[in-house]
């Protein structure tokens, strides 16, 4: 009897010093890795799949040198960028028009730094938000 009240008294004591010892929180860490920007001739979409945006869906001030700023994941613009895209060239407004393919070179009588005939209506950060400022022109 003497070596059932010590195995009674173990497991009681083992309990008790479970229930108060220190609580232990899990972390969970995510890392998605999306590889390198699209290689687009006029710029990509800001939001996925990331697919290649016609010439006129961005204005010239997404454009440095000739060189596309970047957009979604892969922006390269200043905190408080605001630029104007022509969101009639978005699939997600109801685009299906014709659309560059990943790879392909840029006409080079469509200028970057000057969009011919631009016509932008909406604003947007580069992280695939509308913004109400007026952008950089």
């Amino acid at each position: 009897m003497n070596l059932f009240k010590c195995l009674a008294l173990a497991a009681v004591a083992g309990i008790c010093f479970t229930v108060t010892g220190p609580k232990l929180e899990a972390q969970v860490s995510v890392n998605v890795d999306l590889g390198s920007a699209p290689e687009c001739p006029y710029g990509y979409y800001d939001t996925s799949p990331y697919g290649c945006a016609p010439y006129g869906y961005y204005g010239s001030e997404w454009f440095t040198g000739g060189v596309f700023i970047g957009a979604g994941p892969w922006f390269h613009g200043s905190e408080g960028f605001q630029g104007h895209v022509n969101n009639r060239y978005h699939p997600e407004h109801g685009y299906k028009g014709p659309a560059p393919q990943r790879g392909e070179k840029a006409e080079p009588s469509r200028r970057l730094d000057k969009v011919a005939h631009f016509k932008g209506n909406e604003v947007r950060d580069g992280r695939g938000h509308v913004s109400g400022g007026k952008g950089k022109r």
